[in-house]
């Protein structure tokens, strides 16, 4: 899972990157330079500890993100359009974090001229419609051209893409982002490889000072919001743990920045953990909410979802109180589940396959 930090210069992207990666990347940079820092960080999941104290494995592994502080955005899009190399970074990011300044510093001047994160929400989203709606245009003009050859591939599947992208056309047009806009199956299928901006999911971090507590903002439709004291949390974030825990209770926050985030990532991106445990490894693995277990195995091998014949699946919640696989099995809780069966949260999955 890959999350884009973004904003507008002066809003404290890196601040924030510092804050969930523990890092310390200088947080002056200059506004508008194209520049990424990435770090891979590890899903906090208490269950994973519950788990590897259950199992004693040679090995825990949590689930991953990574986390790039993408510099680079100033506004001016709606002139000048995204560069290419800018553009290659955001089309491969699973999610973005939109950070806005919220806070006033007179040593941090906002690039408009005045602090108003709702200025700054809309100004982002308007950059990413309209990158959206330059790529459907050109999309267009190559699905006419295609129609006009009159070879290659079927003109029935090409007047398919053709009325596809006529209505996302309209809807960008009229200032929706594909976030937004219903689509089936086939038409998320054709839509994968374009990377459209307005489709990938948001989530607004306004960047307050130490001393606030909030802010009103009105992020739009399927856009969630997780307000941050951003420079409380990355010096909190920088300190050993038995300190960092004293200053989240002094500030009244009851888990770190991370996993606050995190746990936010997950609801508007649509995924959920599952399980692998015993002697030589307890891992977490990432998959989207809806996955049947064949999907589930793909997500650790492919050859599991090649050869799946089954899954063997228990409840995180049955397996702590029974206290193990054969005490979960001679109970009945470890469960046998075919194609068809949809993986839930938590549940502890073994795949039985044959190639």
């Amino acid at each position: 899972m890959r999350l884009g930090i973004i904003g507008l210069p002066q809003s404290g992207k890196t601040t924030i990157f510092n804050a969930l990666t523990r890092g310390d990347q200088p947080t002056s940079m200059g506004g508008g330079r194209f520049e990424v820092h990435t770090s891979v960080v590890d899903v906090p999941d208490p269950r994973v500890d519950r788990l590897s104290e259950m199992f004693h494995p040679k090995k825990t592994t949590y689930a991953k993100v990574t986390f790039a502080d993408i510099a680079g955005l100033d506004g001016a899009a709606g002139q000048s359009g995204i560069s290419g190399q800018l553009l290659n970074q955001l089309t491969q990011m699973d999610g973005f974090l939109l950070v806005v300044q919220a806070f006033t510093d007179e040593n941090v001047p906002h690039p408009a001229g005045s602090v108003n994160p709702q200025r700054d929400i809309e100004t982002m989203a308007e950059e990413f419609l309209l990158n959206d709606l330059i790529a459907v245009e050109r999309k267009l003009e190559r699905l006419e051209e295609e129609r006009k050859k009159g070879a290659g591939r079927d003109k029935a599947i090409i007047q398919r893409e053709k009325e596809l992208f006529d209505r996302l056309h309209t809807a960008l047009s009229e200032n929706t982002p594909l976030r937004e806009f219903p689509l089936n199956a086939e038409e998320e299928k054709i839509l994968a490889g374009f990377g459209f901006l307005s489709l990938k999911p948001v989530l607004i971090v306004p960047n307050l000072a130490e001393d606030q507590n909030g802010v009103e903002v009105n992020p739009g439709q399927g856009v969630a919001t997780l307000p941050l004291r951003g420079k409380l949390e990355m010096e909190i974030a920088q300190l050993p743990s038995d300190e960092a825990a004293m200053f989240l209770a002094e500030y009244e926050l009851e888990e770190s920045s991370l996993a606050r985030m995190i746990h936010m990532a997950y609801q508007i991106l649509g995924v959920q953990s599952f399980f692998t445990v015993g002697e030589d490894e307890v891992r977490a693995w990432t998959v989207r909410i809806g996955a049947t277990a064949p999907e589930a195995a793909g997500v650790i091998h492919t050859d599991l979802q090649k050869g799946f014949i089954r899954a063997e699946v228990v409840t995180y919640d049955d397996l702590i109180e029974l206290g193990g696989l054969a005490e979960a099995r001679s109970k009945g809780k470890l469960r046998v589940e075919g194609k068809e069966y949809v993986v839930k949260d938590g549940e502890i999955v073994h795949i039985r396959f044959n190639l």
